[in-house]
């Protein structure tokens, strides 16, 4: 399907007035219920995660400019080696990371849109189209970030269903970025909500690679109430500790985004 059609087919039919007080609506409840200390269905492990269960839950990442064939190939020799859920690639190395990975457990995963989100729609569905190509399972999109801020949420919700089918039809995740810590709590209410309507699979707090920050436990436990039960929540951005990692597990997240994966297995192993 041409990418102008997939743009052209939201995931319902509702017109901007009805969207914006659907996503409102969604986005009040969310915030009304954030502060509830009973842990959301679908939530990472329960009680003290055992190692296996910590590195199952990582996405080991390398998303340097600056990375070369040599350092993804030792990511991926990582990630075999510690049974982690995913590797997290520029998309230049996917295919390098898929042929690396092939017949092991881990996932290769990629970023869309990488890191502003202020890229075309179109130009993210044909990244995203070639990266599923190149055998990408799951994506990580960074949303525009300056649409959502200023209210159009129209379009917002139509890049990230467009991705989201394209995913989908692929046989690959998507994963929404909202880069949190440039959010107000009402925005990132919003983005989630947006994210839930259009059909992606996971909300993720950060590319790890904005000034405003990274993951914090409390936008993790807002994330993972908006999210629900069908939704799953990616921490990512500072996360370099076992004391860290747990945090934010703690808080709600089942997927964690780092590059110190391994130094937090150890610290865990200790």
């Amino acid at each position: 399907m041409a990418v102008e059609t997939i743009l052209a087919s939201p995931s319902n039919t509702l017109d901007s007035a009805t969207l914006a007080q659907l996503v409102s609506e969604i986005a009040e409840e969310i915030l009304r219920s954030r502060s509830a200390l009973t842990p959301v269905a679908g939530s990472g492990p329960k009680g003290a995660p055992s190692l296996s269960q910590v590195a199952a839950a990582i996405d080991h990442t390398n998303l340097k400019p600056e990375a070369t064939r040599a350092d993804i190939l030792n990511l991926c020799a990582e990630a075999r080696d510690h049974h982690f859920a995913t590797v997290c690639v520029q998309p230049i190395w996917v295919s390098d990371a898929e042929r690396a990975l092939r017949g092991t457990s881990v996932v290769v995963c990629t970023v869309i849109g990488f890191p502003s989100g202020a890229v075309p729609a179109p130009a993210k569905c044909a990244e995203a189209a070639l990266a599923i190509r190149k055998g990408a399972r799951e994506l990580d999109m960074v949303i525009p970030i300056g649409l959502l801020r200023q209210g159009d949420l129209d379009a917002v919700q139509a890049e990230i269903h467009a991705l989201a089918s394209l995913c989908h039809r692929g046989g690959a995740m998507l994963k929404v970025i909202l880069e949190t810590a440039a959010l107000s709590e009402t925005e990132i209410a919003v983005g989630s909500a947006l994210a839930r309507l259009a059909g992606a699979d996971f909300v993720k707090t950060s590319t790890g690679f904005h000034p405003a920050g990274g993951a914090t436990e409390a936008h993790v436990r807002l994330l993972r109430q908006a999210a629900g039960p069908e939704m799953g929540v990616k921490a990512a951005g500072g996360i370099r500790s076992a004391q860290a990692a747990l945090a934010m597990l703690a808080a709600g997240a089942n997927r964690l985004g780092s590059s110190a994966s391994v130094r937090i297995l150890e610290e865990l192993a200790q």
